[in-house]
């Protein structure tokens, strides 16, 4: 059997989390570890500074107490793994995208990095939505479900189409399956960021900040298909992703402008 590693960034008792580990127990044995609390927009930190523990809820689930998706990962090779690495790691179903820069703040990605990292295939899913959920609440699940179950079906019946310390970052369009127009390999697109965050006084009279959820805005990107444009269109939106974050194209002129 193979042996399937999951979690994500909204908790252990997100719908997403368990409709993911719904969709894959067809395909091996699951473990699912995931953090108690949502984890959002942590990226990928590990928690050096206190100590961790595991919360088992039932066999094969468990809560990572105030952990990040990536300590899940990390800590999980240490306590659950030992004799063997799981054959995937899948992270998700995240409510909410994951695109283009969001990649760098998503939880739910980093995940998926930490796995590569282990050299073990690591797959990010996430579940775009409109109108703050709406979308979840009409669709639901299934197309997401779907697509995991193909691509991990894939992957075991033939290899990890990626080489090393590379993941696959899958966003799925809030439609209905039968509406969806198929599958459709993206670059990552670029966001455009605003400074949203609300100022409000405390019962004491002290000012704090909540950061708002920004809105799903992008770039034009003429010639190239993003993450994005897939799912304004219609498709589900699979991006390869590389941790070597180094501007290769960049190396040349720096070099000249040092010289210089």
């Amino acid at each position: 059997m193979k042996e399937i590693l999951i979690t994500n960034d909204d908790g252990f008792d997100s719908k997403g989390l368990l409709a993911l580990r719904n969709a894959l127990e067809p395909l091996g044995n699951v473990t699912v570890v995931a953090p108690t609390t949502e984890k959002s927009a942590c990226g990928h930190s590990l928690t050096l500074t206190r100590p961790l523990h595991f919360v088992q809820l039932e066999e094969r689930f468990y809560k990572l107490d105030d952990g990040t998706p990536s300590d899940c990962i990390f800590l999980s090779l240490n306590k659950l793994f030992k004799e063997r690495k799981p054959d995937i790691v899948v992270s998700g179903i995240n409510i909410g995208s994951n695109m283009g820069e969001d990649i760098t703040y998503s939880g739910t990605a980093s995940a998926a990095m930490e796995a590569v990292l282990q050299g073990i295939p690591g797959i990010a899913i996430s579940q775009v939505y409109a109108e703050a959920g709406k979308s979840i609440d009409t669709f639901g699940y299934k197309l997401a479900q779907q697509t995991i179950f193909e691509i991990v079906e894939k992957v075991f019946k033939g290899d990890f189409p990626l080489p090393p310390r590379k993941f696959l970052n899958i966003n799925i369009p809030p439609i209905a399956p039968d509406q969806c127009k198929g599958l459709k390999v993206t670059r990552a697109g670029n966001r455009l960021y605003a400074h949203n965050a609300q100022v409000h006084i405390n019962p004491r009279g002290k000012e704090y900040y909540w950061i708002g959820l920004p809105e799903l805005g992008w770039m034009d990107t003429p010639g190239h298909t993003t993450d994005f444009e897939a799912i304004n269109d219609g498709y589900i939106s699979i991006t390869p992703v590389e941790l070597d974050m180094t501007a290769h194209n960049e190396i040349a002129s720096l070099q000249a402008w040092i010289e210089r």
